[in-house]
């Protein structure tokens, strides 16, 4: 099935065109919107076409951890609903979640969009840790791009909450945001099938890819991370076009923030 699937994909990637009837290097139209939960500290939904992903900011007040007294902590989490895609089940993270998690967490540690060490109130003592939850609503693929998108635009989001005799009052927000970088690392991730570079990938290709690359790139046009996924290889000259591809498509997005 997969085989055939992929066949017919590669057909139509000769023809310049995919099942949806897009371009082999466009995107699909995406919206943001922010400030969508009253009980989250920031909050974010992101849909890219169909695909909807949800994100949500917790803050906790904990103690560092010895080895880094003054830092404080972010944590990333993706939950994959089954009424987002009837291939999730409930239960522990499975594979895909926590990569998912993973580069998502990279592209924001590595941006160094957050600096943990700006979470630390008291050197030994208090910290924040930023916790980023983050949930499928509907899977029509591209869930890397748009899990990234949901947690960068709930962290710009996020105010914290006021600290009332050495408790934390989650009732009220302060106006005072998060200590991040103005300009979000944008995740940008491609697809290799045969001779052919395509950009975010619709549900049928999401699954019969050769190979698959998440690029993080910063405003500057640098890249802050890469990730690559499948079973073949990627070549100098095809790295080099997606990476291309990549920084393209990141300016595109950045006009959402």
């Amino acid at each position: 099935m997969v085989d055939e699937l992929k066949k017919t994909i590669k057909s139509l990637l000769d023809k310049n065109t995919r099942f949806d009837g897009r371009g082999l290097h466009e995107y699909r139209e995406v919206s943001i919107k922010t400030d969508v939960s009253n009980n989250a500290e920031g909050s974010a939904v992101v849909k890219i076409g169909e695909t909807e992903v949800m994100a949500g900011i917790k803050m906790e007040l904990s103690t560092p951890y010895p080895d880094t007294p003054n830092q404080g902590g972010l944590m990333i989490n993706v939950e994959l609903l089954p009424l987002s895609n009837p291939k999730f089940e409930f239960g522990p993270p499975g594979a895909y979640a926590i990569e998912l998690a993973r580069v998502t967490d990279r592209v924001i540690r590595e941006s160094k969009l957050l600096d943990v060490k700006d979470l630390c109130l008291v050197p030994g003592k208090s910290a924040w840790t930023i916790i980023v939850d983050i949930v499928s609503i509907n899977d029509a693929g591209n869930l890397f791009d748009a899990i990234s998108l949901a947690a960068a635009a709930a962290l710009k989001n996020a105010r914290f909450p006021e600290i009332k005799d050495d408790a934390v009052n989650y009732k009220v927000k302060t106006d005072t945001p998060l200590p991040i970088k103005q300009d979000l690392p944008i995740n940008v991730t491609l697809l290799k099938y045969g001779k052919h570079i395509i950009v975010d990938p619709d549900y049928e290709e999401n699954d019969s890819f050769d190979a698959r690359l998440s690029v993080g790139v910063m405003a500057d046009g640098n890249f802050c991370s890469l990730q690559k996924g499948g079973e073949e290889p990627i070549s100098t000259e095809e790295l080099s076009l997606m990476l291309d591809l990549a920084s393209k498509v990141a300016t595109d997005l950045r006009k959402n923030f």
